[in-house]
């Protein structure tokens, strides 16, 4: 066998020949059997006996490379053989040391290794090798032996007892490299945390590893291997806080480092403590409170960083909480009410204090100590609350009782953080009187500030068991009325209807017998007429109406309330639809904006639900379609308004009512009733409609030219069918898709053959795959060609045009989202249209659509096909063909296809932005030049972040960059300024010899910008200046520095101890 493969003979070539291919054939010569490892060791004899020690290290690197690739075909016997071998080389020159270092690691993955070897292997690196005197490949072989064996072998391992830890501490013991330390981390946390014999040498592991911390690493720019400061950190951290025997020495380490200057060591020790609370108990902390609490305290009462003070807050929680889980002895002290009177003492004078400069930092404090547990949270609760209640009532001023109610406001939301019985006494219930004085106090103030945070505080009251009788419901109810209706300023009001909305669900009676007939009233109060002489009222009746609409949805959130309000937000838009204002549409809007809102918040109420399918669409449904009746017998070409009901923004306002209400995943609900609208729509049928008189027939879909009143209806179609739910079938969809088709084709009107079009599109996006599908694709996409080819070049069809266009567009989309074979011909259908002299201008615009969201159908909301990462497929197929486009496009059509392209790229993640820059980037740069505004903007939006991610290859195109960045922070329009500005100003991230000779020509261009008459263009035109102007060329020694250092760095770099 041996001889067939020539084995003498490959070895020979790789030892003496010096090429490293043969150790790949013998590789393969193992796994199929045709040699042995032994063989090969036989072969080598005279190698690894020859006295030069670089010819044995080359035969031990031949064996080691064979082992790499084979070790799992190896029999026990060879294992065994091979191990005594290699063992035996530890003792060889230190040149063969890294060869048979390999070889060690390339058996100890191998799982027939004989019992008792590992011990072997492992005693012999402890004792032949110093393994800091290793290069750093070679410590790293050592550490991957080490971690092998503990995977495999780790019943022998802990049969050696501390013997293996000790021999560890030795081997780990002045690591300075970043790879080396953490997998040397991981040896250290998995010794602990797998209960491996640590013996008397507890102190010496944590030595060995705690003179790292706090880790202080700045990783190379150009380091391959991608460790992060944050790598190191967390590997760090969870050797630290592995076991609670390290307690007594990492606790005053810590209490050291947040004594120091340096904010991130504070932050670091901060999120150590944390992290050991969660394992500490109270025996661990108990010696080391007083100074852990001094520490923190400090640091939120003096810090200037707001990291740090956060992470000392979540600290002191981390204390409390594994204070709280101590079991309390009839003889023992109980450590956490001992902790939480220290900070009880040194907190609670603050809030008394007359100037109130330390109130809120001691109420963090309180309040994160509070946090740990319901025990914690009623030891401090019944410590400050008659302290702050009596603050409240001394001090007069609106600033001071603001601050002392929110902080009330803060202790009393924090009891939501527990769960007790009905049957038990809320803690709070000896304060709710003196708390509901408070309150209702603060609700009559003159302050804003106070009447905000006085709201806060009612609905924080209102969501608590007890805290609130009836009475002081209703008194609630009274005063958030005044609240909605008469304040002024509109953040109490947003206040008022929070709260409304928090109560409401919990004690729904007063809503439905005070604010809810309040709101009426005020909806049915037409505005007075007032003379110019009088003075106007502070709220005008149509801001009241518009703050009554909101306060109806707001406080729909529990069935009962919400068959009372939802019928007054339908007879508000009923007259609404009756009066003739222009400014009602508006109020309109607002109305059924606030019913999806109801709809939104009763989605997984079942009867809420049904009573909207069965009540409310039908009513939607039925005051559209007569209004659109009415139109129609009116006359579209009349001087009488038709009432806001026929206005298309309304119009679509009521489709995303209908839109919500069908997308919800109640199936039975949803198939019952979409087939009552769709036979509305395709027969006329009204019967299910609450309106008996609609005065005349509804034929949105009659030929030949069905009036635009009752055809723009299609949106509300739309939003029925389009929200289904994919496993609900839509009746009719065949003969549907068909008359959509057509009114497409035939519609002069614009709002209603783009709601027919988006309709087809949502529905050929569900629509299951398969023969029938492929039918409909085929017959839409022959009527569409014989519609473009015959009104092709005549000018007196540009509508026709323009309407098959729009169905070609929208049929796109919904295609290339589903990833359907046919998206391709219909792209290069829109691609062609980019030369076209009518459409080339709304094709590149079209681009857009096909990339972006769309808010009422083709979307996650509406149930849609929406495959993952589609924006990325379409681009990698697409941006060749226009890239070549544009090149082969005659001067007038270069900017649609510009216009394209920066519409894609824009919708691209910037990783993959970044991998297609090189080839684009010459493009872009001539996007600049073009005259369209909605380009410019583009193909900004798109360099902007590739001059902060890739500066490199940025600064190879600097000078044209420069030129027409600076010509564009004079454009017309105001947002291009803006991200030229912008990009102006990410110039400054390039490389520093790139962008110096230029640094004189910017500063004199940018100060015309300076005195630009628009204020965003102006700050803009400051940040960059500035930036350009404090810039020096000093940067580049550092620069060169920083891409010059080493992959490994010295301890003292690492670590923050020597």
């Amino acid at each position: 066998m041996a001889a067939d493969l020539s084995v003498v003979g490959l070895v020979e070539e790789f030892v003496v020949g010096q090429h490293d291919a043969p150790a790949k054939d013998l590789a393969t010569g193992v796994i199929d059997g045709k040699c042995t490892a032994l063989e090969i060791v036989e072969a080598l004899g005279a190698s690894l006996t020859n006295s030069e020690p670089r010819t044995r290290g080359r035969g031990v690197h031949l064996l080691s490379q064979v082992l790499l690739l084979s070790y799992s075909t190896l029999s026990q016997k060879e294992v065994e053989v091979l191990v005594i071998f290699y063992v035996d080389r530890l003792k060889d020159h230190h040149l063969i040391t890294p060869y048979v270092l390999q070889g060690l690691k390339a058996l100890s993955m191998s799982s027939v290794m004989p019992e008792g070897l590992a011990v072997m292997v492992l005693k012999a690196l402890f004792q032949e090798l110093h393994v800091q005197s290793l290069l750093q490949s070679d410590r790293h072989l050592v550490y991957s032996i080490i971690t092998n064996f503990m995977d495999n072998r780790e019943q022998e391992l802990k049969g050696l007892g501390a013997d293996f830890t000790f021999g560890f501490i030795q081997a780990m013991d002045g690591e300075k490299d970043p790879r080396n330390l953490l997998i040397a981390f991981q040896i250290s946390r998995d010794l602990i945390v797998n209960d491996y014999d640590l013996g008397s040498f507890v102190e010496e592991l944590f030595e060995i590893t705690s003179c790292y911390f706090p880790v202080d690493f700045t990783p190379p720019s150009t380091d391959p291997h991608g460790i992060s400061q944050d790598d190191l950190v967390l590997s760090l951290r969870s050797v630290l806080t592995a076991t609670p025997r390290f307690a007594e020495f990492l606790l005053p380490l810590l209490v050291e480092k947040l004594d120091s200057d340096v904010q991130n060591a504070k932050v670091d020790s901060l999120q150590t403590l944390m992290a050991c609370c969660k394992d500490y108990r109270t025996k661990d902390l108990k010696e080391y409170l007083p100074a852990l609490w001094h520490s923190i305290r400090r640091e939120v009462f003096q810090t200037a960083a707001e990291k740090v003070e956060t992470e000392g807050l979540s600290a002191l929680q981390a204390i409390a909480t594994s204070l709280s889980k101590s079991v309390i002895d009839s003889d023992a002290e109980d450590s956490l009410d001992t902790f939480l009177s220290n900070v009880l003492q040194d907190c609670e004078h603050h809030l008394c204090e007359p100037d109130m400069k330390l109130v809120w930092p001691s109420a963090k404090l309180l309040q994160a100590a509070a946090s740990a547990s319901y025990r914690a949270w009623c030891k401090i609760t019944s410590c400050i609350f008659p302290l702050l209640l009596e603050q409240f009532n001394k001090h007069k001023q609106s600033s001071q009782r603001w601050t002392i109610l929110g902080i009330l406001k803060i202790f009393i939301k924090l009891a939501d953080n527990w769960s007790r019985d009905e049957e038990d006494e809320n803690f709070l219930c000896a304060y709710k009187d003196q708390l509901c004085g408070l309150v209702f106090s603060a609700l009559t103030d003159s302050s804003a500030q106070l009447q905000t945070v006085g709201t806060g505080t009612l609905a924080v009251l209102g969501s608590q068991q007890g805290l609130l009788s009836p009475s002081d419901i209703e008194l609630s109810v009274d005063h958030l009325n005044r609240l909605i209706l008469q304040e002024d300023d509109p953040q109490v009001c947003a206040a008022a209807l929070e709260a409304s909305a928090t109560i409401s669900a919990i004690h729904p009676s007063a809503f439905i017998s005070k604010m809810v007939p309040a709101l009426t009233r005020e909806l049915s109060t037409e505005p007075m007429e007032t003379k110019d002489d009088v003075e106007q009222p502070a709220l005008t009746r149509h801001v009241m109406h518009q703050r009554s609409v909101q306060a109806l949805a707001a406080i729909s959130t529990h069935p009962s309330v919400v068959q009372k309000t939802v019928p007054v937000l339908l007879k508000h838009l009923t007259d609404l639809q009756k009066e003739s204002a222009d400014s009602k549409g508006d109020v309109a809007i607002l109305t059924c904006q606030s019913l999806q809102l109801v709809v939104e918040q009763c989605k997984d109420a079942g009867d809420s639900s049904q009573y909207f399918h069965q009540m409310v669409v039908p009513c939607l449904l039925g005051l559209a379609v007569q209004a659109s009746i009415q139109a129609s017998a009116v006359g579209c070409g009349s001087e009488v308004p038709l009432g806001v009901l026929c206005e298309e923004k309304v119009i679509a306002a009521l489709g995303t009512v209908i839109s919500t209400a069908y997308s919800h995943r109640q199936t039975e609900l949803v198939s019952r009733t979409i087939s009552q609208v769709v036979a509305l729509f395709l027969d006329g049928n009204d019967s299910f409609l609450p309106e008996n008189n609609l005065g005349g027939k509804f034929h949105p879909f009659h030929t030949p030219s069905p009036p635009w009143p009752q055809t723009q209806l299609i949106t509300l179609l739309q939003a029925a069918v389009c929200s289904l739910p994919k496993n609900v079938v839509v009746p009719q969809q065949e003969r549907l898709l068909a008359q959509l088709i057509e009114l497409c084709c035939t519609s002069n009107h614009q709002f209603t053959y783009t709601s027919a079009a988006k309709c087809v599109a949502g529905l050929i996006n569900k629509y299951p795959a398969g023969e029938q599908l492929d039918g409909v694709l085929r017959d839409v996409l022959k009527k569409m060609d014989s519609e473009l080819q015959r009104n092709g070049g005549d000018c007196s069809q540009p509508s026709s045009r323009t309407r098959i266009f729009t169905l070609l567009l929208w049929l796109t989309k919904s295609l290339v989202l589903r990833y359907h074979p046919v998206a391709a011909a219909l792209t290069d259908k829109l691609l062609a249209l980019l030369t076209d002299p009518e459409l080339g201008a709304e094709a590149a615009e079209g681009f857009s659509l096909l990339v972006s969201d769309s808010a009422d159908v083709l979307n996650k909301a509406t149930h849609a096909d929406v495959r993952i990462m589609y924006r990325q497929r379409f681009f990698t197929e697409n941006v060749s063909k226009l890239v070549q486009g544009f090149h082969a496009a005659g001067k007038d059509n270069k900017s649609n296809y510009l216009k394209a392209l920066s519409h894609v790229l824009n919708s691209l993640p910037k990783q993959v932005l970044l991998t297609q820059l090189p080839s684009l980037l010459t493009l872009l740069l001539e996007a600049l030049s073009c005259p369209d505004q909605v380009v410019q903007l583009s193909t900004l939006g798109c360099l902007h972040p590739l001059l902060l991610e890739a500066p490199h290859i940025m600064g190879l195109h600097i000078e044209t960059l420069v030129g027409k960045l600076l010509h564009l922070t004079t454009s017309p329009a105001m947002k291009v300024r803006i991200s030229s500005l912008q990009c102006m100003h990410a110039l400054t991230k390039l490389p520093s010899h790139v962008i110096l000779p230029y640094k004189a020509r910017v500063i004199q261009a940018l100060a015309k910008p300076l005195d630009d008459k628009k204020r965003l263009v102006r700050r803009e035109a400051v940040a960059a200046r500035g930036e350009w102007y404090v810039w020096n060329a000093g940067r580049i020694i550092p620069l060169l520095i920083v891409q010059q250092c080493p992959v490994f760095l010295l301890r003292s770099q690492v670590g923050g101890q020597d």
